[in-house]
């Protein structure tokens, strides 16, 4: 039986199809108000800060399940832009109000697409962090619900929008090195060890129940919260969907390559013996029609790496870009020729790009439009598939759909909590 929340909510989503040809959002012009509302307050208190700066948008909300989370973040909120969102425990009260144009989704993995679609029935925008989806089903079904319900939908990759890395791609797209087969692209970090976790009560102060959402529902562990729940795959998917998406991204941006034809990865947890499911040291291969391919190497316990964020090797050269649009040129004898200083990652131009589109209602002329960002999210994906089944995947490349390999096509979508499946699906 669905709690008293939940039965409300699913009547109120039966009649939700008809509500985005009357929201309020399709008629914005650019004097109008946008008004947001923010799901989790870590990685979210930050895009609110940023959102709160731009002229014309109110964030009326925030929201976290963690009510201690949830009053520190109002808190620091209201000290430094004077003014008070309301705090809210469920998402669902921000889709509730129909004053409200759009949801920023910075809650787990497991949220971003079921949040997503769920925001789009209710005639919400949205902008919802990266990795866009927890398995490729949820990314096709975040594309369908845009679509129908005619949303601008964002994924938080918000180099797309930072000037330097436009600039840098631009040349690349223009044939500044040649051809293009070959990108690369890195991740290194210093992590702690899990340790061994103990089923145990959360703590009183946040919603396991509610933070769970769609997922199936398992015992509550001490050692998942807040973050470390990005290494079990029930919620995440290790490091190569966690940071891995931002450097694919690019690098698929710069091969102008759409969906992939195989991959493979390998690697494990080498430097803990712990309760992590995901790889701590992980390298993974794409492939592209057009001869194309990019690769990713990424280690979690060692923060040495390389002094670029991705590089790119052409027929006439190469380019080396850093993560704020700093990126040099080199010629095939590997003289540098050209060096430009980037400034920004792009945060806040990503997210005035997300709000310049739900002002003209336009997601044409979103810098990331959710069609873009589930196909980079797909590499992540698949190449956590790769790596789970130990073997090549194999791909359609009109879809990225996976061939001939029932195992594997498994781990294209997931099962949901039998009281949010029909809410969180298309």
């Amino acid at each position: 039986m669905l709690p008293r929340r939940e039965f409300m909510l699913a009547g109120a989503l039966t009649a939700l199809p008809a509500l985005h040809t009357s929201t309020q959002a399709q008629e914005k012009n650019v004097d109008d108000l946008v008004r947001v509302g923010v799901m989790g307050l870590s990685r979210g208190q930050s895009l609110a800060l940023d959102l709160a700066k731009q002229s014309g948008v109110e964030v009326a909300y925030l929201c976290d399940i963690d009510s201690q989370r949830r009053d520190s973040a109002v808190k620091q909120f209201t000290e430094k832009t004077s003014k008070t969102p309301q705090a809210v425990a469920d998402f669902r009260e921000m889709l509730d109000d129909p004053k409200l144009d759009a949801l920023v989704c910075a809650a787990p993995n497991h949220w971003h697409g079921p949040a997503t679609i769920m925001a789009c029935k209710a005639g919400k925008h949205v902008y919802v962090e990266k990795p866009c989806s927890h398995n490729p089903q949820e990314g096709e079904w975040m594309i369908a619900a845009a679509e129908q319900f005619k949303r601008c939908v964002q994924m938080g990759t918000q180099r797309r929008s930072a000037p330097g890395i436009q600039a840098a791609i631009k040349k690349l797209h223009a044939g500044a090195i040649g051809k293009v087969h070959l990108s690369r692209c890195y991740y290194n970090n210093l992590r702690p060890t899990l340790g061994k976790g103990v089923e145990t009560d959360p703590p009183e102060r946040f919603d396991f129940e509610l933070w769970q959402g769609p997922a199936p529902r398992v015992k509550y562990r001490s050692n998942i919260m807040h973050y470390n729940w990005h290494w079990f795959w029930h919620w995440g998917g290790g490091e190569l969907a966690n940071n891995g998406v931002h450097g694919l991204d690019l690098c698929r941006w710069g091969l102008q390559a759409d969906y992939l034809t195989r991959t493979v990865s390998s690697g494990g947890r080498y430097w803990f013996d712990d309760d992590q499911e995901t790889p701590d040291t992980q390298t993974a291969c794409f492939e592209f029609e057009g001869n194309k391919q990019v690769s990713w190497e990424a280690l979690s316990c060692n923060k040495h790496g390389v002094d670029f964020f991705c590089a790119f090797y052409g027929e006439d050269g190469s380019l080396e870009l850093d993560s704020e649009g700093t990126h040099r040129v080199y010629d095939r004898s590997d003289k540098m020729v050209e060096e430009v200083a980037g400034t920004t990652s792009g945060q806040v131009e990503h997210l005035q790009n997300f709000v310049d589109c739900i002002r003209a209602n336009d997601p044409t002329k979103l810098n990331q439009p959710i069609t873009e960002g589930h196909k980079s999210t797909l590499l992540c994906h698949l190449g956590n598939i790769a790596y789970r089944t130990g073997q090549t995947v194999n791909c359609d490349p009109a879809n990225g759909h996976i061939q001939d390999n029932p195992e594997q096509q498994k781990l294209w979508q997931r099962d949901y909590d039998p009281a949010w499946k029909e809410a969180v699906s298309m």
